[in-house]
């Protein structure tokens, strides 16, 4: 298990990837052919859901199909991963996000957050983005960890952990290439001249992201090089 450094989250948000229940459902899904079976079999595209969630204001049950164009909400205590298309997301307790469609019904164009945390990894595609009150992300292909902190007056927390992401907050626009996580906090007003800042790793792990990226047949770029670098926010290996 990786160091993780955890900002307002508890250790078991963070390990909910190693429940039993979990990783049953993780294999079933791999097993059963991901998520084309479940489309032709006419299955739920929710992998696990742990707690309550609602999806445009009524309960979610685990039989349920998650598609573009739904908003969700997680309540206390709450776990819920999915996959729609070529993108698996895990959301944590407390959070609301809707998840906007692109061409047709299994492609999200945005993800967009309002409340919480959500991890997700995204396969190769083309005008998808993530949104979030003070940060825009434009997706290539890649997987990535983001968090809105409302006791921090809405501050937004946004980790590349893998890939190439356009990042842009107020007037500021970076391109972000990360081998191992580059993390900015961004503002909706300027600290220290900045609205976007570098930010370390935090509240969420490496395996996290590799049990999202198994989902839909991916592997992270730790696991394709076999090494992995620092969690100090940079994105590099440390060469």
């Amino acid at each position: 298990m990786t160091q993780h450094l955890l900002q307002g989250r508890e250790e078991k948000e963070i390990l909910w990837f190693q429940r039993r229940d979990t990783l049953k459902a993780a294999a079933a899904w791999i097993a059963m052919g991901g998520l084309p079976a479940a489309m032709a079999q006419q299955r739920s595209n929710i992998v696990q859901l742990t707690g309550d969630a609602t999806v445009n204001g009524n309960r979610l049950s685990a039989q349920q199909t998650i598609q573009s164009g739904d908003d969700i909400q997680t309540g206390p205590g709450s776990n819920l991963v999915f996959v729609i298309g070529n993108a698996s997301f895990q959301v944590r307790q407390n959070s609301s996000i809707s998840v906007e469609r692109g061409g047709t019904l299994n492609v999200v164009s945005v993800l967009r957050l309002l409340t919480g945390a959500v991890g997700s990894v995204w396969g190769k595609g083309v005008n998808r983005s993530i949104v979030m009150p003070t940060l825009t992300a434009g997706i290539r292909g890649t997987g990535v960890y983001a968090e809105i902190f409302a006791d921090r007056g809405d501050r937004n927390y946004f980790c590349n952990c893998y890939g190439t992401v356009d990042v842009g907050a107020g007037p500021e626009k970076v391109v972000s290439e990360a081998q191992y996580h580059q993390a900015f906090w961004a503002d909706a007003n300027p600290q220290n001249g900045r609205f976007l800042s570098p930010a370390g790793a935090i509240n969420h792990s490496d395996e996290e992201l590799e049990f999202l990226a198994r989902l839909i047949d991916q592997r992270t770029y730790w696991q394709i090089v076999g090494r992995k670098g620092n969690r100090d926010g940079s994105g590099t290996m440390g060469y």
